[in-house]
C-alpha cells in the first residue's frame, strides 16, 4: 500500500493565522519543518548538482498520486536548496464539473493567494490556458520577468506541465507557450537546474542534473518554438526519473 504524506500539525496551526493576518513567512524553514518529519527521509541523488544560488530556473516534473499532493514537490525541493526559491503556482484549482468548479475553485483562489503572500510566491493563471485568462496571463508573466529582473540572484521554481495531466510513470507535455515564457526567462540570464522527482522504497526522492543553458534554434516559427524549447526542458527532467516514459 502506498503511504500518505500529511503536513505536521504544529506548523497548519501556525499557518493558520499568517493566511489571516497575510504575515510573511520563510518557505525553506517550512518545508524544512515538513521534509523533516518525513519516515523514511527524503533521499537525494546528485547532491552535487543542487543549485547554491541563482540566476538559476529550477524545473520538476509534477508527480501527484492519491495521497501525494502537488505542494510537496516545491516542499522537498526548498528542503533541498540552500535558498529561497520563488515558485510559480496555480492561481486556482480547476475542476470538469460544475459543482466543484462553483466551491472549490473559488476557495482555492483566495487560499492561493494567500499563501503567495505569506511566502512571496507568483500565481500564475490555471492550467491548461484558458482563452478568458490571457490577460491575467500575460500580467503574470509581466511580474514574474520583472521580479527577475529586480532580483540579484533570482531562484525561481516551476513545474513546466503545470496540473496532474499525465497518467502514473508518464510525462505529460506542457501546455503552448510555458516554452516561449522558459525562453524569456533564460533570456534574462537564468541557467536550468532539471529535478526528478519520484518515490522508491516507500520514500521521497529527488535526482538532481546538471544545471545548464538553454539555447533557442533560429529561424522556428513561435508554436515551433515553444515545442522545441518544452521538449529540450522535459527531456532533461526525464532523464532524472527511473523508468521514465516521455509522451
Amino acid at each position: 500500500m502506498l503511504r500518505g504524506y500529511g503536513l505536521p500539525k504544529d506548523l497548519v496551526i501556525r499557518l493558520g493565522p499568517a493566511l489571516l493576518k497575510g504575515e510573511r513567512r520563510s518557505f525553506r524553514a517550512d518545508a524544512n519543518r515538513c521534509v523533516g518529519s518525513l519516515q523514511p527521509s527524503l533521499k537525494i541523488y546528485g547532491a552535487e548538482n543542487i543549485p547554491a544560488c541563482g540566476p538559476c530556473l529550477v524545473t520538476t516534473n509534477h508527480y501527484t498520486r492519491p495521497g501525494f499532493r502537488a505542494w510537496w514537490l516545491a516542499l522537498a525541493v526548498s528542503a533541498a536548496v540552500p535558498a529561497e526559491v520563488h515558485w510559480l503556482i496555480t492561481s486556482a484549482w480547476t475542476y470538469p464539473d460544475r459543482l466543484r468548479s462553483a466551491t472549490i475553485t473559488p476557495l482555492t483562489r483566495w487560499l492561493l493567494k494567500r499563501l503567495a503572500q505569506v511566502y512571496g510566491f507568483t500565481t500564475l493563471p490555471p492550467m491548461p490556458p484558458d482563452p478568458a485568462d490571457v490577460l491575467r496571463r500575460a500580467e503574470a508573466v509581466r511580474r514574474v520577468l520583472k521580479y527577475v529582473r529586480q532580483s540579484e540572484s533570482p531562484l525561481i521554481g516551476l513545474a513546466p506541465e503545470g496540473g496532474d495531466f499525465a497518467a502514473p510513470g508518464r510525462l505529460a507535455e506542457p501546455p503552448p507557450g510555458v516554452g516561449r515564457f522558459i525562453l524569456l526567462l533564460c533570456e534574462l540570464g537564468l541557467d536550468i537546474s532539471p529535478i526528478g522527482i519520484f518515490e522508491e522504497g516507500g520514500g521521497l526522492c529527488l535526482r538532481f542534473g546538471l544545471r545548464y543553458r538553454l539555447e533557442s534554434m533560429p529561424g522556428l516559427s513561435a508554436s515551433a518554438q515553444d515545442c522545441y524549447i518544452t521538449q529540450q526542458v522535459m527531456q532533461h527532467i526525464a532523464e532524472l526519473i527511473p523508468g521514465y516514459n516521455l509522451p
